[in-house]
Order: structure tokens, then sequence, then C-alpha cells
């Protein structure tokens, strides 16, 4: 499954359409592509040092597939990060795709999906002017708050015996 390839299929962004309503979903896209990566990178880090936090965190998330299917449960937390950050984007920060499509998709690979976002700021169609509010949001909503979240969701299914030690290590 492709979340970049969904987003792109969806056209969540407003540079096309001019659509406030897809711009949004385009931007809530972000977060929630977002906190998988960031998420997986800091959950795992205690099992796959800074190979996994780099590869996981600008690379992709989708390195951890193969132990989603042995534990499902390791996917939680970053789901639920991604629960909070995905709204948070979009009514709080009013965070907004208008860059292409295809990068609502692609969460911190690459770093595209924050670069989709400030790339749109710069397109002379974006429809208001960014501030420090729009930064602060974006290092927030990409960043900051799902490696909190998802680390204090993990440690929590830790606890309760749901996540173990090298559910999440990758393959050398």
């Amino acid at each position: 499954i492709s979340s970049a390839a969904i987003c792109a299929a969806l056209g969540l962004s407003g540079i096309v359409s001019g659509d406030e309503g897809l711009a949004l979903a385009g931007g809530a896209a972000v977060a929630g592509c977002c906190a998988q990566m960031v998420g997986f990178a800091v959950m795992s880090f205690r099992e796959n040092r800074w190979g996994g936090l780099v590869s996981q965190g600008i690379g992709t998330s989708m390195l951890q597939m193969p132990n989603i299917v042995r534990n499902p449960r390791i996917w939680i937390p970053p789901t639920l990060a991604s629960m909070i950050t995905g709204p948070l984007a979009s009514c709080v920060f009013r965070m907004r795709m208008y860059g292409a499509a295809i990068n609502s998709g692609m969460g911190t690979c690459g770093m595209l999906g924050p670069v989709g976002i400030i790339l749109g700021w710069l397109d002379p169609a974006y429809p208001d002017p960014v501030t420090a509010f729009d930064w602060v949001g974006l290092v927030l909503i990409c960043f900051v708050l799902p490696a909190v979240l998802s680390t204090l969701f993990c440690l929590l299914l830790r606890r309760i015996g749901w996540i173990h030690e090298g559910d999440m290590k990758l393959p050398e």
C-alpha cells in the first residue's frame, strides 16, 4: 500500500483546484505519514540505534512491515500519534499542502512531506502569508509530536506487555 499513490490519486493538494479542503486534507496526510516514520524511528531506537533512526526517519517506516506482521501491536503507537497530529495539523495549525499531491503521502521520506508544505508556501497560489506559527506548527506536527507521542504510547504498551524487546529490530 502506497500512501503517496493514494494521496496522488485523491489529489490531496490545493495547488491544482485551489480547494482549501483538499489542501487541509493534504496537510493532515503529511502529519499522519510523518507520525508513522518518525514514530517507528524513535520507538525502535533502542533496537536499531542510529542506522534505524535514519533509515526509518528519512527513509521509510515500511521497513517495519515484517515486524508488524509478527506483532501488529507495534503499529498502535504511531497510529495513535497520527490520530492526534492529523486533526491538529488541519484544525489548529491549518497546515495545507499546496505542493505536489504525491508529497502529501511521503511523510519524512526524503523530507518530501515537509518540503512539499514549504514549497507550497513559496507558491504565489498560497492564500495566506507564512508566519512563525506556520513554522512552529510544521516542526511540531512533522517531528516533535510524533516522536514524543509515539514514545509515550510505546512505553505504555511495553509496560503492559504488548511490545517486547526485539519486536522492532530491523535485519542487519
